[in-house]
């Protein structure tokens, strides 16, 4: 469950509460019976293993699995782009 922060308008203290997502938002503060309101708060994101960035683009901006270039065997033949290239 996530936990959520809250400041209330009156005593201005902050505090945090766990709800589940689909509870309604507080609307009394806990120790003043002030009116509170949910203060944004970041996600925190943890990407693990080498990265995306490592994996999916290469330093020179071109693509490491590129396919063979068309026509460099008897298989090429068969293929659709090869023959729009004769074209």
């Amino acid at each position: 469950m996530p936990t959520y922060v809250y400041r209330c308008n009156k005593c201005e203290r902050t505090f945090e509460q766990v709800q589940k997502m689909s509870d309604e938002p507080l609307t009394d503060c806990q120790y003043c019976d002030g009116e509170v309101s949910r203060v944004p708060f970041p996600v925190g994101i943890v990407f693990k293993g080498s990265g995306f960035h490592v994996n999916d683009y290469s330093s020179s901006g071109k693509s490491t699995t590129a396919p063979a270039a068309c026509g460099t065997s008897e298989k090429c033949a068969e293929c659709p782009a090869a023959a729009a290239a004769k074209d």
